[in-house]
């Protein structure tokens, strides 16, 4: 009886003794090694999602923007002044200055320039080892995308159980946009990271507002305090903790501790008590970043910052933030007013298209993901379950892409990365739509990702997926850091060596490398007549896609004879 008691699976009928007790002990090991499993996947998946991340970091050379913020890092470590990269707050290089503490470079402070000179001579003049010091800087940036792949996981899992939330994580750690930039010591992923939390935070402060509050505003400041194309998303979040503090206050089951004075008698109130909270947390978190740099706040710009007349010069100078950050707001809205070029399907043009930034997440997500993303979405708004969560989910990337459709630099998709992010998230959602094979679909798709994802390694920052034609194809649809950052100066100096060493060369290369410090000696084909121009052309894959006067003859004139990483092509004239 006792043993009956202990195993309510077993039958009446069935005899008693040791017989019994194995098929219990069984179904005990078994139930123990589930709850193992869970864990176990989320440990293979970061894992996969790290391994990806710093191979890549190790193989390619500096991008474009890295030696700005590396050097602006340096700068903040060795002469806390806020001087260089004011366009950008400096919340996500005190993230990066702790790889750069590690790396301990030499620094010339005194050394004048724009930042990007200053850059330059930071990793390529001041004898150091630019891969060694680019490894460093990358590798805070590696594990913060490596905890935004906890909180993908956690925010799932809140909406659709365990195996929503491990679909939702492959589907993130497969994801080659969030590879490539979980990568690179840039801005991209940190203010993504931050403001996926934000979202989460106020998802779950429906049920603990006194705990989950304050917080959501410490993500959401840490999100602007990183990039300022994140302050669309504060009136978003905003409107996030108001909504989640009204839902507390309309339910019974809800802990208001340790802060009771949230809970207003009327529910208005309480919402806008919530919303203040986040607003003020969030702004105290932006100061708190400048002052870590100076705690005097001084501001002694490098190079000079623009002025801003009219409504935008007067919004600005009513926020709530420090002044460099104003300054670095009118740095941007100078950026803005530029006439830059763009790229788009084989066409170039100057200044913006409204819909560059859809088309070119088309062509750079994943078939799966848009799939599984798109309906996930569909599912949220569409199931009464999920519907609540659907303006945490919904809102902040819609706003966010909204805005940046609005810009008027057409350079890459790292300016919606929150978009894939927050589809993986979404996508958690479709077995909820009761198809029939909705597991199994699910399944499928994710595994499309997977390998879709390793086809291309370790090119994750050209991919694009198979209905375009793959990374090879990239070039001739997309440019900048869609496809050519130039990443690829290191495995360019490898192939020069390997297969044309003595060779003639001629280079028109697009970033902030140094070619000769590669061993690359070359010259530029631009500068002298076209029938002077003989041997191997080399040219970087935005470079041909703008190509106009004398770099197109040349190419004209030239005959492809391959190409590297996707994003440098090759030429014998």
């Amino acid at each position: 009886m006792m043993a009956r008691a202990q195993h309510p699976v077993l039958t009446p009928e069935a005899p008693t003794g040791p017989v019994r007790q194995a098929p219990a002990g069984r179904y005990a090991r078994l139930r123990r090694h589930r709850r193992w499993l869970p864990p176990l996947l989320v440990a293979l998946l970061l894992a996969q999602l790290a391994a990806a991340m710093v191979t890549t970091a190790v193989q390619q050379t500096p991008t474009i923007d890295e030696p700005v913020y590396v050097a602006t890092a340096t700068d903040y470590l060795r002469e806390h002044r806020l001087r260089y990269n004011p366009e950008h707050p400096p919340l996500g290089k005190l993230l990066i200055a702790p790889g750069v503490a590690v790396a301990d470079p030499h620094y010339d402070p005194s050394h004048t320039g724009n930042q990007g000179e200053v850059g330059r001579h930071l990793l390529y003049a001041s004898g150091n080892d630019p891969g060694r010091l680019m490894l460093w800087a990358r590798l805070p940036v590696i594990a913060l995308t490596l905890l935004c792949g906890l909180v993908v996981f956690a925010f799932a899992r809140d909406l659709m159980g365990t195996a929503g939330g491990l679909a939702a994580l492959a589907l993130y750690a497969f994801s080659p946009d969030v590879i490539t930039h979980g990568s690179l010591a840039t801005l991209d992923m940190p203010a993504v990271a931050f403001l996926l939390t934000a979202c989460w935070l106020a998802w779950r402060a429906r049920r603990r507002p006194a705990r989950y509050l304050p917080l959501t505003g410490a993500a959401l400041g840490a999100a602007a305090a990183t990039k300022m194309s994140a302050l669309p998303a504060v009136p978003v979040v905003m409107a996030l903790a108001a909504l989640s503090a009204l839902a507390a206050h309309r339910s019974d089951a809800v802990s208001w501790r340790p802060l009771p004075w949230l809970r207003a008698r009327r529910p208005a109130v309480s919402a806008l008590v919530g919303a203040g909270v986040v607003a003020v947390v969030a702004v105290a978190v932006v100061w708190a970043a400048y002052a870590a740099v100076d705690p005097r706040l001084r501001f002694v710009p490098a190079e000079p910052v623009p002025g801003v007349h009219g409504l935008r010069g007067r919004l600005v100078e009513l926020l709530p933030v420090p002044p460099a950050y104003r300054a670095g707001m009118r740095v941007q809205f100078g950026l803005e007013d530029y006439p830059w070029q763009g790229y788009l399907f084989g066409h170039l043009y100057t200044g913006s298209l409204w819909y560059y930034l859809p088309a070119a997440l088309l062509v750079k997500t994943p078939l799966g993901l848009l799939a599984l993303g798109a309906a996930g979405a569909v599912a949220v708004v569409a199931q009464r379950r999920l519907r609540p969560a659907a303006p945490y989910l919904l809102a902040a990337p819609a706003v966010l892409l909204a805005a940046a459709m609005t810009g008027s630099r057409d350079f890459g998709t790292r300016y919606a990365l929150f978009v894939p992010v927050f589809l993986a998230v979404a996508a958690a959602g479709v077995p909820a739509l009761r198809w029939r094979w909705a597991g199994l679909l699910t399944g499928a798709l994710v595994l499309s990702v997977a390998v879709s994802s390793v086809r291309t390694f370790p090119y994750y920052l050209p991919y694009a997926n198979e209905a375009f034609g793959g990374p090879a194809q990239t070039h001739r649809l997309l440019h900048d850091s869609n496809v050519d950052w130039g990443q690829d100066l290191g495995r360019l100096a490898d192939r020069l060596r390997e297969r044309y060493p003595g060779e003639r060369v001629w280079l028109v290369y697009k970033g902030s490398g140094v070619p000769s410090y590669y061993g690359i000696h070359a010259a530029d084909p631009r500068t002298v007549p076209p029938d002077r121009v003989h041997g191997l052309l080399v040219v970087s894959d935005s470079a041909v896609a703008k190509a106009r006067g004398r770099l197109a003859e040349l190419i004209a004139g030239s005959r492809p004879v391959g190409e590297v990483g996707h994003s440098i092509s090759l030429y014998r004239r």
